[in-house]
Order: structure tokens, then C-alpha cells, then sequence
């Protein structure tokens, strides 16, 4: 049972950067946005989030600043698509390609750092047993990302302002007739998307690894690029699939800690096989992906058009 629970808890560190990340561009995309750039935003805020941490002593600064700085990355991503009318798939990749780089320049005086990890556990009730610490043993930005999932549900399908960003997703044109601003709408989903895959990456510098490693995400920008098209932009569904794959990210860990006579390497290309196969999928569901994909995704508005 101590070992289930151990387990269970890595499983929860290792899906919550994925919960913020997915969660963030599945807004992003509801606005018919398409940004590839959340591995370099991921970078960003992770070391915008462990070089604040470290400097001011406090954790609280350091996702604060975290979330900044994937924000103002993607601000840029904003201006280049939405005023410039720069090519999403291509500015994207360019996105994490420059986020990669400058995380690269900045991170390297703080290579051989390490931080004290952000705390966990609820006082009291982590003490019941078995139960204590499977549900109160987390830190607080575990139980962050469950309500930010119920958060973004919400603000999708209960508000007038959710309603509003579908629409824009949905048919730009027809929402720009009757008076919406598509390209100011789309701005806040863009730098909302950018806050939330830095607090993604800060969570990984400062809670998973609480030091600074060059590339740390390790690719889990384009995993939370895969978990909105596995979840067909439902947050529920972004949620589930976060679990799964960072669960699927501890087992390939404890299979090679338990000598499995697996060559390492195949095993920690496991997460990314199942990404692929997932989406090899879905994708063959045509009328699945037509059904809940905004119908504008990707697709440049012009207020002119």
C-alpha cells in the first residue's frame, strides 16, 4: 500500500505540468488559435520561475514571474499571428526553437543550483492513514491544476464570455459582424495559454527537479499539444489524459528501477509511443474531429476578410 500511494503521488507530480500546459492551449485553440510554441514557453517559465525562486527566496514569486514570462512569450507569438498575419504553424515552431535557445543562454549560470522544493502536504489530514497522503500529501499547485481544469470548464461552458470565445473559434467572420473583436479576444486566450504552459515549466524547476537543467521539459510542450486533440478540447478530458500519460511516465520509471530486462532507452521512448498512437487513432475517427475541433483552427482573420 506505501508503495501504491508513492507511486500515486509521482503520478500527480508528473501529470500537473501537463494539466497546466494542455489546459492553457486548449483555451488558446478554443479561440481558433493554433500555437506549437508551448515547449518553449514551457522553458521559459521554467527558468524565469527557478531564477526568480532563487533570487527572492519564495516559491510564490517565482510562479508568479513563471507565469510572466510564458505570457510575454506569448505575446509575441499574439503580435506575429494576429497583427502581423505570420503563419501560426510556422511561428509556432520558431516559438519554441527561440524558447529553447534563450531558456539555454539564461539557465546557464544557474546550472549546479538546486532550490528547496516547494512544499507538500496538507497539516493534519496528510497524517490519515493511507488515505492522508493520496489525497492531502500534495503541494499546493497539484491541487491548483484541478481547479483551474474546473475553472476553464466553467468560464467555457457556463459563461457569456466563454460563449463569446467559442464563437470566435467557431467562425471568426460572423463574430466579427456582429461587433466581436477577434484579434483582442484572441490576445487574452493567447497570453492566458503562454501564463499557464509557464507554470507548467516552473513547476517542473521548482517542484519535480527543483534545479535548472538545459531542455528539462523533455518534450512535454508537444505531449500537452497531443492531450487537446486526445481530449477532443474538452477539459475533463485533458485532465484524464494528463494522468495517463504521466502515469504512463512513472510506470516506464519503475520498470527499469525494477530490472525489467527492457533496453532503458525503449523505455523512456514509451511516452511518446503512446502519443503517437493515441493520435494515429483519433485521427482515424474523422467525424469525431470534425465535431468538436474549432472550425477556424489555425486559420488567419483579417478584420477586412
Amino acid at each position: 500500500m506505501d508503495l501504491f500511494v508513492a507511486i500515486m503521488v509521482n503520478v500527480a507530480a508528473a501529470s500537473t505540468p501537463l494539466v497546466f500546459a494542455a489546459m492553457g492551449e486548449l483555451v488558446v485553440e478554443k479561440s481558433g488559435v493554433l500555437n506549437l510554441g508551448v515547449e518553449g514557453m514551457m522553458l521559459m517559465g521554467a527558468i524565469a520561475g527557478f531564477a526568480a525562486g532563487y533570487a527572492s527566496g519564495s516559491m510564490l514569486i517565482g510562479i508568479i514571474v513563471a507565469g510572466i514570462a510564458g505570457g510575454l512569450l506569448a505575446l509575441l507569438f499574439g503580435f506575429l499571428t494576429q497583427h502581423l498575419l505570420a503563419n501560426q504553424v510556422a511561428t509556432g515552431l520558431a516559438l519554441t526553437i527561440f524558447g529553447i535557445g534563450i531558456s539555454a543562454m539564461v539557465g546557464h549560470s544557474f546550472v549546479g543550483i538546486s532550490l528547496d522544493p516547494i512544499a507538500k502536504g496538507i497539516p493534519l489530514l496528510e497524517d490519515i492513514p493511507v488515505i492522508g497522503k493520496l489525497f492531502f500529501g500534495h503541494d499546493i499547485l497539484v491541487y491548483a491544476s484541478f481547479v483551474m481544469t474546473a475553472l476553464v470548464f466553467y468560464f467555457l461552458y457556463k459563461t457569456r464570455a466563454g460563449l463569446i470565445l467559442r464563437a470566435v473559434g467557431t467562425n471568426h467572420d460572423a463574430a466579427h459582424s456582429i461587433g466581436y473583436s477577434v484579434v483582442k479576444i484572441r490576445y487574452m486566450a493567447i497570453v492566458f495559454g503562454g501564463a499557464m504552459a509557464g507554470i507548467g515549466g516552473a513547476y517542473l524547476s521548482m517542484a519535480v527537479n527543483p534545479m535548472w537543467v538545459e531542455e528539462m521539459t523533455a518534450g512535454r510542450g508537444w505531449i500537452a499539444l497531443a492531450l487537446v486533440v486526445f481530449a477532443t478540447w474538452r477539459p475533463g478530458r485533458v485532465l484524464v489524459g494528463a494522468y495517463l500519460f504521466g502515469g504512463i511516465s512513472i510506470l516506464q520509471l519503475n520498470l527499469q528501477a525494477m530490472g525489467v530486462t527492457i533496453a532503458p532507452q525503449l523505455l523512456a521512448m514509451l511516452p511518446y509511443l503512446v502519443t503517437i498512437a493515441v493520435l494515429v487513432i483519433i485521427s482515424r475517427d474523422s467525424g469525431l474531429m470534425k465535431k468538436h475541433a474549432p472550425a477556424c483552427l489555425g486559420k488567419i482573420f483579417h478584420a477586412s476578410s
